[in-house]
């Protein structure tokens, strides 16, 4: 037997490789199914089942090419909805073969109502390992917020109840040295308070994990659970519909995004397609130099989650700006979330568009220290998340997460000079850039952030409460 987990670090996502005796099953897949192709391959092993443990919210998943590609059977828990694509609704309890070992099915409603847990049995007839989904993470469990975006008479309520005994009559039960796999991690906007850490066992999660404590209530368990949910991202839902319908090969979605242009073409792409244009070099180097109308959301930082944050419609049309040679990545990237439609990027990137005389616009980032000697001029903005400003912020500075901003474009005044600032930079840059596409021309960059803010020494903050890990 041999099992590996394949994380993806900007969705914070594990899928799973499970193998035995030349036959394998993929748990969760991201889209890009390659890579487990060729895993099996280098082992000469064929993928046999996709495991599903419920339809993801946060990502499309490669089920369908994958089982394309393979021959492989797509498996969900019971309770299915019908689907864009052949599947096998699995029954609570059923028993799926894998060469030597098993892997038995609990069916786990609460995160969704067809969220299921692959519980893998070895050779030995020894219970494992299980491959929790978004039922279980480690320190966390599954938000019950997200499956009503889809399914209207669902409420959060019914859900978190739901998994109140989900937990308690199918995972608890289990051994204390049984491995959990959760399908997140930290940085996952599917749970509040997920770990760092990828693995953990049954045990140690009985003594640490709020949601396992046998003398919590149903009543105190919905509480602590639905406390403090905020909005998800606003592509879930598109996400879910995408997984459940089924969605475009990703090898035409790559070619058809891979469409070089010329400054001329790519500009009268801008004005005949009203594309979204997105660049997605560093913030410093967007500042110095962009075409106007664009937006940054750098590459290097949680790319498709911010892209997803900030397009609203997976639908919308998509141009692309970057250093030469990361068009493909930021295509990718982009399907991992459902933005299919990318139809092109500027060949050469923006000193192309920049040779060849063409407008440009630029947005002014002043040092930390500068912002001390300026702040008189204007008011500071705190664009982090809410959980991070009220860790600690600088006294009487607004919050206005970047994650929520057009819900609350009324509340910056267009005619005021308004220094901005996230943690260390990546994100103030896309909350001005966007912003700047509306028209709000006096946002300024404070480089650095709040990290830098708060190295001057010369700022009143609030107490230091739990230490901020968000980018």
């Amino acid at each position: 037997m041999y099992t590996q987990q394949l994380y993806t670090n900007c969705l914070a996502q594990g899928a799973y490789y499970i193998e035995s005796n030349g036959e394998a099953a993929i748990v969760d897949p991201m889209r890009d199914v390659q890579e487990y192709i060729d895993l099996a391959a280098s082992r000469n092993a064929q993928i046999k089942y996709v495991l599903e443990t419920h339809f993801h919210a946060d990502f499309v998943s490669g089920h369908i090419d994958l089982a394309r590609k393979t021959g492989a059977k797509i498996i969900y828990g019971p309770t299915t909805m019908q689907t864009g694509f052949d599947f096998i609704s699995g029954t609570d309890g059923q028993i799926f073969p894998l060469g030597d070992v098993k892997l038995k099915l609990l069916h786990t409603p609460g995160h969704t109502l067809e969220s299921s847990c692959y519980l893998l049995i070895d050779e030995n007839g020894q219970e494992k390992a299980i491959y929790t989904g978004d039922t279980l993470f480690i320190g966390d469990v599954g938000r019950p917020d997200l499956a009503q975006k889809v399914i209207a008479e669902l409420t959060q309520e019914k859900l978190a109840s739901m998994l109140y005994d989900s937990l308690r009559q199918k995972i608890m039960p289990l051994a204390d040295d049984i491995i959990v796999y959760p399908g997140h991690g930290a940085g996952s906007a599917c749970g509040k308070k997920l770990s760092n850490e990828s693995q953990d066992t049954i045990g140690n999660q009985k003594k640490t994990n709020y949601a396992l404590n046998p003398s919590l209530s149903r009543e105190e368990f919905m509480k602590e659970l639905l406390d403090g949910l905020t909005p998800p991202p606003g592509y879930f839902p598109q996400n879910v519909i995408m997984n459940i319908k089924g969605y475009d090969n990703i090898d035409e979605v790559i070619s058809r995004g891979l469409h070089a242009l010329s400054a001329d073409a790519f500009q009268l792409m801008m004005e005949t397609e009203k594309p979204f244009v997105l660049d997605i070099r560093d913030a410093s180097t967007f500042a110095s130099g962009f075409i106007p109308g664009s937006v940054n959301i750098g590459i290097q930082g949680s790319f498709a989650v911010w892209v997803g944050t900030i397009i609203p419609d997976v639908n919308q049309k998509i141009l692309i700006v970057g250093d030469p040679g990361k068009e493909e990545e930021a295509v990718r990237r982009m399907s991992r979330v459902g933005y299919d439609h990318c139809i092109g990027y500027l060949q050469g990137g923006f000193e192309t568009w920049k040779a060849s005389g063409k407008a440009v616009d630029t947005i002014e980032q002043i040092a930390a220290t500068t912002y001390l000697q300026r702040k008189e001029e204007g008011k500071l903005l705190d664009v982090r998340k809410e959980s991070e400003y009220k860790t600690e912020h600088i006294v009487g500075v607004q919050n206005l997460p970047l994650d929520y901003v057009r819900q609350h474009l009324a509340e910056i005044d267009r005619n005021t000079t308004t220094f901005v600032h996230c943690a260390a930079g990546y994100r103030s840059m896309v909350f001005i850039s966007l912003l700047r596409t509306m028209g709000y021309n006096n946002l300024i960059d404070v480089q650095g952030g709040f990290n830098a803010l708060k190295a001057t020494g010369k700022l009143q903050l609030t107490e230091y409460q739990v230490q901020a890990t968000e980018l």
